[in-house]
């Protein structure tokens, strides 16, 4: 018996489209694989360890009353821009947040932000600012270093100054199990190492199916980290994993050391838990910040504050008693970035890099320092004002597409690509000329749809449509 699918040039279309665009990077490392499934929260610990999920919830003054899709919804490109679509909702489950005590939700952002293709590195610095410095791959708005809060001389107020308050330090314990929370407008977002993200990419991360949560990867690391977001400067943020030598892809791959250490004493820094903090560090003053004192440490311990950290390009290795050498005692400079080939950049590029201990935690500057590389262009925008080329469409506008049917004691299994929230209809004809329905009123679970039906010789061909979609938050 044989038996086809009529979408086979379709798939064949999609294949030759995908292989062309492998060299641009900044279009195809997206990841879009959940982008047809629900955003779904856990609301409570208890919920997690069952896995049991909600994709509509609501609390204080965020109501996301009906289910927004996940992840990237579409990518459009210019000559000089990527434009990315997201609901700002993680393709993982998100949650719990301090067991459902957190006073904040997600919600679905609606968000379209674009990043320049053409990077630029200007001499003069930008200093991060509150909101979205850039997007994860997975659609996941990117947040700095900071926590919005700073020391002014005599209190901690919000808004940024000279000595910022560290976001991991002081607002980890309101973090997910993907290391993520929103304010009080529902804004997800990520400001340190996302364990979530790097297990849906393959990045050295293991899930406990058990306890839902991660945990870095005990095992010898043995490839390069993928992309995991762009900032807004056009550059690429990698997972903690490089080569080891930034300029030979043939030199194995380790962890990157970050380029700044805690002001404790060691490494050549001063000890601010001894001196107090007198002064902001070197890299603080040439990111603009006014030169100042800040709080006693008997006050708010070593590490509330982002420059709690020195540069090890300022300092001197007392066992050398010669300066510390970016590329040699460390990998990254004070903006967080090299100059190095990738999988991506065979030719070279400049990169941002996660910074994590060996164990998997956070370690400042996290993703990208206090000022950006290259030139800040890429912003939110309110529409697309240009012509473009669509590269991607998700969500409700997922490209639906028949897999190999699986053919056994004379049942055939029929399973396609769906959109969440969607009921299809399966036809059938021997001669391609006549269509009639086999099945219908099959409902997606998640982004799939399969049906089972008799195999009928000498041949068969089948066809799936999408016949309704259930209301969604758009």
């Amino acid at each position: 018996m044989k038996v086809t699918l009529s979408l086979f040039a379709s798939a064949l279309l999609c294949v030759c489209a995908t292989t062309a665009l492998q060299a641009q990077p900044i279009i195809d490392s997206w990841f879009t694989a959940n982008s047809g499934k629900y955003a779904r929260i856990y609301t409570t610990d208890a919920n997690r360890l069952v896995d049991n999920s909600v994709t509509t919830w609501s609390k204080g003054a965020i109501s996301q009353s009906q289910p927004a899709y996940a992840s990237v919804q579409a990518i459009y490109s210019s000559d000089n821009w990527v434009y990315l679509r997201t609901s700002g909702l993680g393709g993982h489950v998100m949650g719990p947040w301090l067991n459902g005590s957190f006073q904040n939700v997600p919600k679905n952002m609606k968000a379209l932000y674009r990043i320049p293709r053409t990077p630029t590195v200007p001499v003069n610095k930008t200093r991060t600012a509150n909101g979205p410095i850039g997007y994860f791959v997975d659609g996941v708005a990117m947040f700095d270093s900071r926590d919005a809060f700073y020391w002014n001389g005599a209190s901690e107020v919000s808004g940024a100054g000279s000595w910022n308050r560290d976001a991991y330090v002081n607002e980890a314990f309101t973090f997910d199990p993907a290391f993520a929370h929103q304010p009080g407008n529902g804004q997800y977002h990520y400001h340190a190492n996302s364990p979530a993200l790097r297990h849906l990419l393959g990045d050295h991360v293991d899930f406990d199916p058990v306890t839902k949560l991660y945990a870095e990867s005990t095992n010898a690391v043995t490839q390069h980290s993928p992309i995991i977001g762009w900032v807004r400067d056009g550059y690429p943020v990698y997972g903690p994993y490089g080569f080891a030598d930034a300029t030979n892809a043939a030199s194995g791959v380790r962890r990157m050391i970050s380029g700044h250490v805690l002001r404790n004493g060691n490494n050549g820094t001063d000890n601010l838990t001894n001196t107090g903090r007198t002064a902001i560090p070197a890299w603080a003053v040439r990111a603009g910040e006014a030169q100042m004192a800040g709080p006693a440490i008997s006050s708010y311990p070593l590490g509330r504050y982002m420059e709690d950290n020195a540069y090890l390009g300022d300092l001197t290795n007392s066992a050398t008693g010669q300066p510390y050498q970016l590329g040699v005692d460390f990998d990254l400079n004070e903006h967080n970035v090299r100059w190095c080939v990738t999988p991506e950049f065979p030719a070279g590029t400049w990169a941002y890099f996660t910074c994590i201990a060996s164990n998997g935690t956070p370690v400042f500057p996290y993703n990208i320092g206090r000022t950006f590389w290259g030139n800040p262009t890429g912003n939110n925008v309110a529409s697309v004002a240009e012509v473009v080329t669509t590269n991607f469409v998700g969500g409700a506008s997922s490209d639906l597409m028949l897999a190999p049917p699986a053919v056994s004691n004379s049942v055939i299994t029929l399973t396609w690509s769906a959109t969440e929230g969607g009921t299809y209809r399966v036809e059938t004809t021997a001669d391609l000329a006549t269509w009639t329905t086999n099945a219908s009123g099959i409902t997606a679970v998640m982004d799939r749809g399969t049906v089972t039906t008799s195999e009928t010789p000498p041949k068969q061909f089948f066809r799936v449509a999408r016949t309704a979609l259930a209301t969604y938050d758009p």
